[in-house]
Order: structure tokens, then sequence, then C-alpha cells
């Protein structure tokens, strides 16, 4: 057996593609490389995506929708290609991208596919663990590498792959380099209810995963930025993991997840499951009473804040200087009106917390006490109370929704582009499609949550660039 680089037969691949989803886009040619006990074999196909080939992506590859017009689906190429594949360490630069759309491909058809994966980014970082650039064209750079046809050409790109790997034999012994691809194509280990595929499913994207337990029970729900990395790492919690974090994985019995075109889609989902499945593992969350404001308005010269619902409030009315808030429930905005009143001195009668008499005269029984300075009963002005009401809640004070109607937030890119519909603080769904925008805006809106609202006030300032105003 030809063992140059490892114990077991190799097949270094390279896949060209319309773009960069394996769910939605196609290959559009595919390079192979096998090293084995007979030597060194090559072969490549372009592959009819059955799609235009994105401009971008025809500029960059060199192929065009002429080039594919008559070469064969993959379809037509499947066996072949899984026969080339099978029994042998799966090898490419960023394996998991050609790796997960030949599975999607083969899956399509229904050809199971599983193979051990040996990333030469990763490999790069081990052996060469001082260098900072790992892309295939430092490779090419950094080694000296010669090409044979042109770059992001499929074969052209698998045959650089065994150039890389020769080039790192002359720099470290030959067990060093078995031992590095042993490290890095060793499965990591998954609790022993869930299927050991779930491996290969698991994108390596943005994205929320659910835990659950037995009873179909929720356990755990989280965002991760790399849902293969996040699961596994749950999965796989270290030393230094908490008691919760180690027994989590014993109890795991099925993973849900669902892959999001970018960090803002994973933080709104995360928020949405976790209110409907409520996972026994995290933080729990309040079950919120109707959210609401506190709203001034004067009656006999006092200005008392009074409670009311989002409904009661129109976006973009006069008056939206004297709202606070939000807050979760009505026994939420009592708390903070008591606190202010105790903090400030500020009289719970004239704030609507204690009856007042039917005169409207007589002081509280604060005022005795020395924690309120006597608006009640003609001792303090009310417009000196009034202003130290204002000043009390100012920081408070309900932000205006920045924007003259609904925005929208685009994540995904060219490849996978999704638009994150807002209105008044209120998230009102995601769309692929422009077209769907008329009747999400004619739908009625969801209710007004705390948490959206919390989530979506600190991320359109980091997501200012990517927000276009849609009414």
């Amino acid at each position: 057996m030809d063992n140059r680089y490892f114990s077991e037969p190799l097949v270094l691949v390279d896949l060209e593609t319309t773009g960069a989803n394996a769910a939605l886009d196609r290959i559009t040619e595919i390079g192979i490389v096998q090293i084995d006990a007979d030597g060194v074999r090559t072969w490549s196909s372009l592959v009819n995506p059955g799609r235009p080939i994105p401009p971008f992506i025809q500029q960059l590859t060199g192929i065009d929708d002429a080039m594919v017009a008559d070469a064969p689906a993959f379809a037509a190429l499947a066996a072949e290609v899984l026969g080339k594949l099978q029994g042998r360490v799966f090898v490419a630069h960023n394996a998991r991208f050609d790796y997960g759309f030949l599975r999607n491909e083969f899956k399509r058809l229904g050809m199971p596919f599983r193979a051990h994966v040996l990333c030469t980014v990763k490999l790069s970082r081990l052996l060469y663990p001082n260098e900072f650039k790992h892309s295939l064209d430092a490779l090419v750079a950094r080694h000296g590498l010669v090409l044979e046809g042109e770059r992001h050409r499929a074969l052209t790109d698998a045959v650089l792959l065994q150039r890389f790997l020769d080039a790192a034999q002359k720099d470290h012994p030959a067990e060093a380099i078995q031992q590095a691809i042993a490290e890095l194509i060793r499965q990591p280990s998954l609790p022993p209810a869930l299927d050991p595929n779930l491996i290969d499913d698991l994108p390596e994207a943005p994205g929320v995963c659910a835990f659950y337990g037995a009873g179909n029970q929720a356990l755990w729900v989280g965002k991760h930025g790399n849902l293969r990395k996040g699961v596994l790492a749950l999965c796989n919690p270290g030393r230094k993991a908490t008691a919760a974090q180690l027994q989590l994985p014993k109890e795991v019995q099925r993973i849900d997840w669902e892959q999001t075109p970018g960090e803002l889609g994973a933080l709104l989902l995360e928020v949405r499951w976790r209110k409907a499945l409520r996972p026994s593992y995290n933080p729990q969350p309040r079950r919120d009473a109707a959210p609401c404001l506190l709203r001034l308005s004067e009656q006999q010269g006092v200005l008392l804040p009074q409670v009311c619902g989002f409904d009661d409030i129109e976006p973009g009315a006069d008056g939206a200087d004297f709202l606070f808030g939000p807050l979760r429930s009505k026994r939420d905005a009592g708390n903070l009106l008591g606190k202010l009143a105790d903090g400030q001195g500020l009289c719970r009668q004239l704030l609507g917390l204690e009856s007042r008499p039917a005169n409207g005269g007589g002081a509280c029984l604060a005022v005795a006490l020395g924690k309120c300075r006597g608006a009640c009963c003609g001792r303090e002005p009310l417009a000196t109370h009034n202003a130290r009401v204002l000043m009390a809640l100012s920081k408070h004070a309900f932000s205006r929704w920045p924007y003259a109607g609904a925005v929208g937030v685009s994540e995904g890119g060219s490849w996978a582009p999704q638009l994150h519909v807002l209105d008044q603080w209120i998230y009102l769904d995601t769309i692929a499609d422009i077209a769907d925008l008329p009747e999400l805006l004619a739908t009625p809106r969801p209710a007004f949550d705390y948490d959206i609202y919390k989530l979506i006030k600190s991320e359109l300032t980091r997501l200012a660039g990517k927000v276009t105003l849609l009414t």
C-alpha cells in the first residue's frame, strides 16, 4: 500500500459549485486524486448543475453555463463518483464544504455516503502552528507549489493538495504526519442514544440547536456561530465543565437544529425556541404578563404615571417623549415606581401607588416618616414634584423606533439571502423573497415581546449598515 502519507488509502477532492450553500447550490465540477496501493490516479468531470451559474462564480472559476450545458448531471456520475470515494479517507481543503456538498447530492439520490474526513486547512495549522494563513493560495505561496492548470478548477486544486502533502513530508518526519492525520480524522464521540451519522449532518454554520431527553422533554436550547462545533462541545464537556454541563449529555435522546443565515437570525430563533420549549437546563425565562409602558399624563396639575399596553400606543404619535419602559408586567411597573418613590422622596399618592383622599388634601403617611417631601399636602410645589418625577423616570425613557416604518436586515450574502423584517421593535418574520413582503406587512403583527425588544435594540447598532427601510 502507498503509505507515504497515511496507512489508509486517501481520496483528495475538490469541487466547484454554483454557490456556498450545500442545501441550495449544486456542483459544477469534480476533481479527484486517488492514492492507494496501486499508486496515484486522477479523475475529473464537469457537472451540469441544472441551474444558471452566478456571474461572480463564473468569473472566479472560469466555468460558465455554456461549458456545463452538455455535461452530465450529478445523478449520471453518482455511482462512479461514489466508487472512487468509498473506503478512503476523504481529504479536501475546508473539507466540510466539499464533504457536505457531496453528501447532499448523494442524499437527494437516496445513496448513503460517509467517510473519515481530513481537512488540509486543519492539517496545515497543526503542522505549521506559527503560520498565520492557511488558505490554498497561502499554501501555494508558502511551499512554492506548482500549478498544472488554472486555480479554482477542481482537478488543479485537488492535485495541489497532494503537492502540499509532499511539501509537508519534506518538513516533517513521516510519523509526525501520520499522527497528525490520525488525530484530525478521529471521530468525536456522541451520547449513546444519538445516531453517529448526526456528526456528518451538522452544518458548520450559524443556527440554533435543541437537546431533548426522555419523553421528548426539552433540555437545552442554544445558538451557535458554528452548529457542528457547538453541538459537539455540548456533547463532550471538558474538565472544567459544571455539574449541569456534565449531566446534559447523559440525558440527551435527540437533537434538533435549524441553520440560520447569520448571527441575528440565530439570536431571534433562540428567543423563540426558548420561550416555546422552556428547556429545563436553560435559565427559565419569566412567563410575562402583557408587557407594558408607563405614560405620564397631567391630572389636576399632577404628572401621574399610568400603566398602558402597547396596543394603546400609536407609533410615532405625539407624547412619545412621556413614555417609559418597557416593563414586563404591571407588577414590574408598580415595583419601579415604588423604588423611585423610596429613593427620590416622591409621593406615593401622586404616583398612583396609594389612594388619595377624595378632597385631594392631607399628607400621606410617608411625610411623617420623612420619606415624602410633602407635595401631597402643599409643602412641596407640584411643579417641583413633577420635575423630580420626570428626572427619576428619564433613564427609563422608552426609545422611539428610529425608522419611519418597517425595516429589513439582510443576512446570508448573495448565496442564501434572507431578510429579517422588523417594525416598532417587533420581529415580524424572516423572508427569502422580497415579493413576500406585502403579504407579511398586511398580516396582523405579533404582540410586543420584551426579550425581542431588548435583542433588536442591542443588535440594530451593530447591524446599521445592513438595515433597509421597507415602507
